[in-house]
């Protein structure tokens, strides 16, 4: 692969980094971080009026249509400024898996909806007592025309803001796929404070209806395309790590290069230098390996371990650098006043979504094994 950037990919890069620069600064977070809202909406539609939630959506729909890497870029610049926006639910977890499996009734009524309007979507993945969303607990029936869904799902990103939420439901023999309208009957969300202070939702199915209509895809392949959905939200998550840790870096190279202590300045030490240079092979490892999985997602070959390399750096390397930023600005990397520590909270909360390091090589394990001949092939 090449892993020169073409010069539209630049201009995704720089456009998304000029709008998270201008906005995303340590006062306005810090404001943020002392509301109830947290997250930007004033700074979430400045994106969409740049059509970055929808670069790689279809063109048909108001998209347009780039693919995995100019999405990466996108995420990696986010994490780089740790924004608060809603832009990993929509993107990723609500508005991709439509595009990809949705019917064109579908897709106009919601992927329009996200490139026009700013509409949030998100899916609802995680549960209590379950670590494999493909395998959910929530249960649908089919009455009439339209499914009742009963269960309970943990931690939705932006499901307190989300116009639609995706809920993966045990149906019949297999798994539904299902548009969730947040305020249909039987429908009830309450509110949680994750690690990184972002609020997500607590989602309580008793009875609520969905249409026919919002059944995504064939529930005979619903297992599949929830595995769909970890495997490009991982890869989401692993770029935005990337813009974390190199975030966390640059600060605290800009630090101890100011830092003084027995009368120069810190960045002089073996040891400072020493832990600064493992920072930066660490970051340009995590870089390497999603930028290899997006790119063979792109060529439209199997991806599914290069993606779980991939988080598997985003969590150890990834962890490692903003511990390495901690130690090195000393007692004030602990201030939260000070803008260092929301790469540390930012990073953790990656780090454990849809999977740690030890997860990810587990699953990385059973792929090699299983998929050897394929891949052997590929």
């Amino acid at each position: 692969m090449d892993f020169a950037l073409t010069e539209e990919q630049e201009s995704i890069r720089d456009l998304a980094r000029q709008i998270f620069s201008e906005n995303a600064t340590h006062e306005r977070l810090l404001e943020l971080a002392k509301s109830e809202d947290w997250f930007d909406l004033s700074l979430w539609q400045q994106l969409v009026e740049a059509n970055l939630p929808g670069v790689a959506l279809p063109e048909d729909c108001g998209g347009s249509g780039f693919g995995p890497i100019e999405l990466c870029l996108v995420f990696e610049e986010l994490g780089r400024h740790v924004a608060q926006v809603p832009l990993f639910a929509t993107a990723a977890l609500g508005a991709a898996p439509i595009a990809e499996f949705g019917t064109p009734d579908q897709q106009a009524r919601w992927i329009k909806r996200v490139v026009d309007e700013g509409a949030i979507l998100t899916a609802a993945l995680s549960e209590v007592g379950s670590s494999v969303p493909s395998v959910p607990r929530v249960m649908a029936r089919r009455e009439g025309d339209s499914y009742r869904l009963d269960g309970e799902k943990q931690c939705v990103p932006a499901g307190l803001l989300a116009a639609g939420i995706l809920v993966p439901a045990r149906f019949g023999d297999g798994v539904g796929l299902f548009m969730l309208d947040p305020q249909a009957e039987g429908v009830s969300l309450e509110r949680q404070i994750t690690t990184s202070g972002e609020p997500q939702a607590r989602l309580i199915l008793d009875g609520a209806v969905v249409s026919a209509d919002d059944l995504i895809g064939d529930p005979s392949r619903g297992a599949q395309m929830v595995e769909w959905i970890v495997e490009r939200a991982s890869l989401a998550l692993s770029a935005m790590q990337v813009g974390v840790a190199e975030g966390a870096l640059r600060d605290t190279a800009a630090y101890v290069s100011e830092r003084k202590q027995f009368g120069r300045p810190i960045a002089t030490f073996q040891g400072v230098a020493l832990r600064a240079a493992d920072a930066y092979i660490d970051v340009e490892a995590m870089r390497s390996t999603v930028y290899q999985a997006a790119w063979r997602l792109a060529e439209g070959k199997p991806a599914a371990a290069e993606i779980s390399s991939a988080k598997w750096w985003a969590a150890m390397g990834g962890m490692r650098v903003v511990h390495t930023a901690q130690h090195l600005h000393g007692g004030i990397g602990s201030d939260i006043e000070y803008p260092i520590h929301r790469y540390f909270l930012a990073a953790k909360q990656n780090e454990l979504l849809f999977g740690s390091a030890n997860q990810q090589l587990a699953k990385l394990g059973a792929r090699l094994v299983s998929d050897q001949p394929a891949r052997s092939e590929a």
